[in-house]
């Protein structure tokens, strides 16, 4: 699926190239920085069979928590005055505290963990600038491809109901998903080489879990909203 979806992303591209032809010559290009703060869904907006949504069924934490600073780049070639093409890779990562809701150890102490969850999507996108790059504001909407490297981790003290006994473990998974993306965002240039601007971006994933783990869950959400303000250097 991956490959049929990334073959015909860059079919447009061809097509646009072919258009255009008086831009090739012209071709300009730019490289955008980008800081943000990524937020994951809610409980009620995660599928089933999702390991945080599943841990919530015995654990104490909060999926708030898990939200946090985000940081990207992305790389986009301009295709005349309202299309452009980009690839980006960011990352963002977390590691939230939590304890059993309903057990304690034999001193009264918590039983606690540390819930762990990385993410790294290099993205694909293409993007339409309805007004143009010539306007002093520049509007913009975009999709594509989104590859989701990721790691989930599981690592601090445990209850083995089998005799009721504590130890000290650590789960971890890691893989590579494919999902969506779809952005929006608005630019204002400062002459002809910087701009400045903020943008919102979906992204739309889920990692497989391997059930020999020993996780509660077989998918971990990689879903959420980025909220991010972003310079872009043109060249």
């Amino acid at each position: 699926m991956f490959r049929k979806t990334l073959g015909s992303l860059f079919a447009v591209l061809a097509v646009l190239a072919t258009d255009v032809p008086s831009a090739q010559a012209q071709v300009r290009q730019s490289v955008s920085l980008n800081l943000g703060y990524f937020a994951t869904p809610p409980e009620d907006a995660r599928g089933v069979g999702d390991v945080m949504v599943e841990n919530l069924n015995f654990l104490l934490f909060d999926l708030r928590d898990f939200n946090g600073a985000a940081v990207s780049g992305d790389w986009l070639v301009e295709f005349g005055d309202f299309l452009e093409a980009g690839v980006g890779v960011g990352y963002h990562k977390r590691s939230v505290p939590s304890v059993y809701s309903d057990f304690v150890d034999s001193d009264n102490t918590e039983i606690s963990q540390d819930l762990k969850l990385r993410v790294t999507p290099l993205t694909m996108t293409v993007r339409f600038l309805p007004f143009g790059r010539r306007s002093a504001v520049q509007p913009y909407v975009g999709a594509g491809v989104g590859v989701y490297n990721w790691r989930y981790a599981e690592t601090g003290e445990f209850i083995d109901f089998s005799d009721d006994s504590i130890f000290r473990g650590s789960y971890v998974d890691k893989g590579t998903d494919v999902g969506s993306v779809f952005l929006g965002g608005v630019r204002v240039p400062v002459g002809d080489v910087l701009a400045a601007g903020i943008e919102f971006v979906y992204q739309n994933g889920k990692g497989t879990l391997d059930s020999s783990k020993g996780f509660l869950g077989d998918t971990v959400d990689l879903s959420g909203w980025l909220t991010q303000f972003t310079v872009r250097v043109r060249f």
